[in-house]
């Protein structure tokens, strides 16, 4: 259930939400063929904007006011989205890696280092693992052979 100030809630119809982003009606049904736009419907299939709608109308306003025409501004609302996708993943992979430092920091720290494994242990162990691997793949295998039909 939507809330009363929720900015997804469509709450204006075409007449108000035009008046409210300071075009005309008409003006919002091209927005809408072009893709720029899609208000929601009611039951009765009449046009309903939200919030939300009203602020990406005043965003399309002010790039045609500019001189940027309606493809230039399909495009420039898909590289905004985009840039603020990548923004929110970059977010992210920051946190991650702050929390990856934080353990890492912990670890270091930690009074009994028994966690950490010395390089030198690492290459011993790696050394006896690659020559058993090695003399296991040397070693002639011998496959059954099923009989020819």
């Amino acid at each position: 259930m939507a809330h009363r100030n929720d900015p997804e809630q469509a709450i204006y119809i075409i007449s108000v939400a035009a008046e409210l982003a300071g075009v005309h009606p008409q003006t919002l049904r091209v927005y809408e063929r072009k893709g720029l736009l899609r208000p929601q419907r009611t039951e009765g299939n009449t046009r309903r904007y939200s919030e939300r709608d009203i602020e990406l109308l005043r965003r399309i306003q002010d790039l045609t006011n500019e001189g940027v025409n309606l493809a230039g501004v399909t495009r420039i609302l898909e590289l905004e989205r985009k840039l603020e996708r990548l923004e929110a993943r970059n977010e992210r992979l920051v946190r991650e890696l702050e929390e990856t430092l934080a353990q890492l920091t912990e670890l270091l720290d930690a009074p009994n280092h028994t966690a950490l494994v010395p390089l030198k242990d690492v290459r011993r162990v790696r050394r006896a693992l690659k020559s058993e691997v090695v003399e296991r793949a040397a070693a002639r295998r011998t496959f059954a052979v099923p009989p020819v039909s």
